[in-house]
């Protein structure tokens, strides 16, 4: 079993003077929600992710060497222009992750970043960004000490993502990644995200996600306010539970192709977390009103035609429809026909299962 040692590399070669690497990372939706945490990015209950493919972070990050100072040097961009209030968290995330890359002081680092898709609207940006800084962060770590194995890689690049954002654990490798420890799957962890140990059923490969854009503006309340909030949260323990009988439960569903009690523990599981939210204190709703029209449409539609399609939602007012890819044709249709209307400016992605971060050159 690793541990947090385990990380932690102390033979490095500095000799390399500068150089720059390029990740994309994905974005990923959770079947089973992971909300709530422990210190140090850990988290209170297990979760597992449908990883995309077109909602992705494209990051190249640049570095020269420099006198090491004992302070942490970079540059942020954002879509090629300075990005100053996305400095703190980079910042705090350097900070989190030193003692296990402690040569990040003996560069200036250039951080040029962009979204496929919009920042902050509940399509879980801080998991795709934070992955694929991650990622080139490796990439350095690789270059410093060649030894290291392609596992140790991943398993290290998904480790020190979770320090940014819990969920970017889960944004490393694999197209169902399961991240926390739960009994019933070898190798879980709550360090890093590992990927779902057992074949999917043909019925969940190419599985589609479309994302329903109803709010594309900033979250009234950021997910790391919202964690904090099950700390002392009347139904947490209970919640706890929830999640580990759903794992437990979606684990077979996967194998196996049942498509009816993957939509009950789904939706389930989506409607939980907001009612979470709901029932915090202080509470807070993230659902619009067209996203609750949104859900009464896909329930009306499902029901009506036998469509297995069905929701998901994360800390926002987005809804992700999935569905498998053989009624593709069909589901675009309905959201044509009777969705679009309720999306900001009638806006919605198509994304699709992925297989994690890409090096890009």
């Amino acid at each position: 079993m690793m541990s947090e040692k385990d990380f932690i590399q102390n033979h490095y070669n500095l000799a390399i003077e500068n150089g720059s690497y390029q990740w994309s990372a994905p974005s990923n939706i959770a079947l089973v929600k992971y909300w709530g945490k422990k210190d140090n990015q850990i988290p209170a209950n297990p979760s597992v992710s449908f990883t995309l493919n077109h909602c992705k972070t494209i990051t190249k990050l640049a570095f020269a060497k420099k006198e090491n100072d004992g302070t942490f040097s970079f540059d942020l961009l954002f879509e090629g222009q300075p990005k100053e209030d996305f400095k703190p968290k980079i910042l705090k995330f350097f900070q989190r992750i030193e003692s296990y890359c402690p040569y990040l002081k003996d560069f200036h680092f250039t951080i040029d970043t962009e979204n496929t898709f919009p920042h902050s609207s509940g399509i879980a940006s801080s998991a795709s960004g934070m992955a694929a800084l991650a990622m080139n962060i490796m990439s350095l770590e690789k270059v410093l000490n060649p030894n290291i194995s392609e596992d140790y890689f991943n398993q290290k690049a998904s480790f020190l993502a979770r320090l940014g954002s819990g969920s970017a654990c889960r944004s490393v490798k694999g197209e169902v990644v399961v991240w926390g420890k739960h009994k019933e799957i070898d190798g879980s962890s709550d360090l890093f995200g590992v990927e779902f140990p057992w074949p999917v059923h043909p019925d969940f490969k190419n599985y589609q996600d479309t994302i329903l854009l109803v709010d594309k503006g900033e979250k009234q309340v950021s997910s790391t306010v919202g964690h904090d909030l099950m700390h002392g949260h009347p139904f947490a323990e209970q919640r706890f539970l929830q999640a580990h009988h759903n794992l437990s439960a979606i684990k077979g569903v996967l194998e196996n192709g049942y498509l009816e009690s993957f939509i009950k523990i789904v939706e389930s599981e989506a409607l939980t977390l907001h009612a979470m939210m709901m029932t915090s204190m202080p509470y807070f709703i993230l659902m619009k009103p067209n996203t609750l029209e949104i859900i009464n449409k896909i329930w009306k539609f499902r029901s009506e035609t036998q469509i297995p399609l069905c929701f998901t939602l994360d800390a926002g007012a987005n809804v992700h429809v999935l569905y498998p890819a053989n009624v593709k044709e069909n589901v675009l249709q309905f959201i044509q026909d009777e969705l679009v209307g309720y999306c900001q400016n009638g806006q919605y992605i198509c994304d699709e299962i992925g297989k994690g971060a890409v090096k890009c050159n």
